[in-house]
C-alpha cells in the first residue's frame, strides 16, 4: 500500500513538474528580423545604380557616422561613391555597375558574411580588378584574405579594416603574375562584406570586366544554372568560348564530372568524364558546346568539396566583353529588386516547376508558372520593379543574364538576407515568487 501511494505521489509530482516546463518554455519570446544589405561602393571612372522594390526603402551611407537612415525616394537609385546600408526587409536589391563604353556586371547586396569564395580575376598584366572589402560595423574587423592561382597556395594576407569602411585591394597584389585567381576571404571579427570586379586591359585599350559573385563555401556538388551562349552571326565558324576554372582547395585531388544542361539535352563534354584536378592549384578547361539554344547550364559533381565558375566572352554593341557565370544555391522562397534591368531567368533542375510573382512599376501584380525540364527561360517584364519566388520545385536553380549598353552581367538568383530568429531576454516573476 506504502507503495502505491509513493508511487502516486511522484507520478502527481512528476506531472506538475512538467506542466511548469511546458509553461515556461512556452512563453519565451523570439524577435525575427532580416539583416541590413550591404552594397558595394562605385569605384573612380564607374557608375552605379541600386534597384529597390520601394522608394520608401531606407538606407544610410557606410562612412556617414550617423546611424540615422533615409528614403531612397526612387526605384533606381545612382550611387556616386560610397557603399551603402539597405534596410531591405527581406527584398534584395541589385546592383549594376559600368564603365562606358568598355564592361557592365551585376551582383546582388548581401548580408554580412563569415567566408566567401571568389572564383575569377587574375594577377598579371592586364588585370584592373580590385577585391572590395567593407565592414559596416561599429567596431574594426580582421580579413584574412588567401588567393590560389595555377601556381597553388599563396601566403594569408591579414587585414584591419576601420569601422565603418571599405578597403579595394588590387588583384595584382595577391598572386603578382599568375593569371588564374581564386580568393578566400574569411572574417574574423566584425561586420564583414566583400565583392570583386575583374576588369581587364591592355595599355589604353578596355578588354572588358565583370562582377564576380561570391561562392559561400566549396561543396562536392556544384549547379552554375545561366552561361549565355551567343549564336554565331551569318557568316561565322563559331560562337563565343567559355572557360571552366576550378580548384579543389582541400588537401586531396579531387576528380570531377561536368554535365551540361541546355534545350538541345544533357551531356558530358568530351574530357569532362571523371576528371582529376591537383589540390589547391587553379585549373583552367575550355568548354565550347554546339548549342542552338542561347544559354545553358551546367551541374559538376566531385569527390572532393570544390569551389568553380565559367567565363564566357561576349560581344555588345560591337564590343567584346566576358562574364563570370558561378554556382546558385537551390530556389528557395524570396524576392528580388530589379527596377530597369529585365532579366532573362534561366532555371536548371530535373523538373522544373517555379511559380513567381511579377510586381510591376505601376503597382499591378502578375503571377507566372515555369516548367520545363533540365533547363526552362523566362523573360521579366521591363516594366517590372520586382519578381518574388512563390513556390518552387525541389533542387532547383536559377541565375539571371542581363544585356545593357556597356556590357552583359550574370546574377546568382538567391537572397541577399535571411530571416534571423533571436530569443528576447525575459524575466519570470516565478523565479523571484516560487
Amino acid at each position: 500500500m506504502k507503495r502505491a501511494i509513493s508511487a502516486l505521489i511522484v507520478l502527481v509530482l512528476s506531472f506538475i513538474f512538467a506542466t511548469f516546463l511546458s509553461d515556461t518554455t512556452s512563453s519565451s519570446v523570439f524577435s525575427e528580423t532580416y539583416p541590413a544589405v550591404v552594397c558595394p561602393p562605385t569605384l573612380a571612372g564607374l557608375s552605379s545604380q541600386i534597384s529597390v522594390s520601394s522608394s520608401k526603402t531606407q538606407y544610410q551611407r557606410l562612412e556617414n557616422r550617423s546611424t540615422k537612415t533615409v528614403p531612397f525616394n526612387t526605384l533606381r537609385f545612382a550611387v556616386s561613391k560610397d557603399s551603402l546600408v539597405v534596410s531591405a526587409l527581406g527584398v534584395t536589391p541589385v546592383v549594376w555597375q559600368s564603365r562606358a563604353g568598355s564592361w557592365a556586371g551585376g551582383t546582388i547586396c548581401s548580408g554580412p558574411i563569415t567566408s566567401q569564395w571568389f572564383v575569377g580575376g587574375s594577377s598579371d598584366v592586364t588585370t584592373r580588378g580590385r577585391l572590395i572589402i567593407i565592414n559596416s560595423g561599429l567596431s574594426d574587423a580582421t580579413v584574412d584574405v588567401q588567393a590560389f592561382s595555377e601556381n597553388g597556395a599563396q601566403p594569408i594576407t591579414s587585414l584591419n579594416i576601420k569601422a565603418k569602411s571599405f578597403t579595394a585591394v588590387p588583384l595584382d597584389s595577391l598572386a603578382t603574375g599568375d593569371k588564374a585567381l581564386t580568393v578566400h576571404v574569411l572574417a574574423r571579427a566584425g561586420r564583414i562584406n566583400a565583392f570583386m570586379i575583374d576588369e581587364l586591359g591592355s595599355g589604353l585599350r578596355a578588354l572588358g570586366g565583370d562582377f564576380v559573385n561570391p561562392i559561400s563555401s566549396p561543396a562536392t556538388t556544384l549547379v552554375i544554372p545561366a552561361i549565355p551562349n551567343q549564336l554565331p552571326k551569318k557568316g561565322e565558324k563559331a560562337s563565343g568560348s567559355h572557360t571552366l576554372r576550378i580548384l579543389a582547395p582541400g588537401e586531396a585531388d579531387a576528380n570531377f564530372t561536368l554535365e551540361l544542361l541546355s534545350a538541345d539535352g544533357n551531356f558530358v563534354p568530351v574530357g569532362f568524364n571523371s576528371r582529376k584536378i591537383v589540390a589547391g592549384e587553379v585549373t583552367e578547361l575550355t568548354i565550347s558546346p554546339n548549342l542552338s539554344a542561347s544559354a545553358f547550364a551546367v551541374r559538376i559533381k566531385s569527390d572532393e568539396p570544390i569551389v568553380a565558375a565559367i567565363s564566357s566572352k561576349v560581344t555588345i554593341n560591337g564590343r567584346k566583353d566576358f562574364l563570370w557565370s558561378t554556382p546558385a544555391p537551390a530556389l528557395v522562397a524570396m524576392t528580388m529588386a530589379i527596377t530597369s534591368l529585365a532579366p532573362m531567368i534561366v532555371f536548371g533542375g530535373d523538373a522544373i516547376a517555379v511559380k513567381v510573382e511579377v510586381v510591376l512599376i505601376n503597382g499591378k501584380k502578375t503571377v507566372s508558372t515555369i516548367k520545363g525540364s533540365d533547363i526552362a527561360t523566362w523573360r521579366v517584364p521591363t516594366s517590372a520593379r520586382s519578381f518574388s519566388i512563390i513556390q518552387t520545385s525541389r533542387d532547383t536553380y536559377a541565375g539571371a543574364l542581363v544585356a545593357s549598353s556597356n556590357g552583359y552581367g550574370y546574377l546568382p538568383i538567391t537572397s541577399g538576407s535571411v530571416l534571423t530568429r533571436v530569443e528576447v531576454p525575459h524575466s519570470n516573476i516565478k523565479v523571484l515568487n516560487p
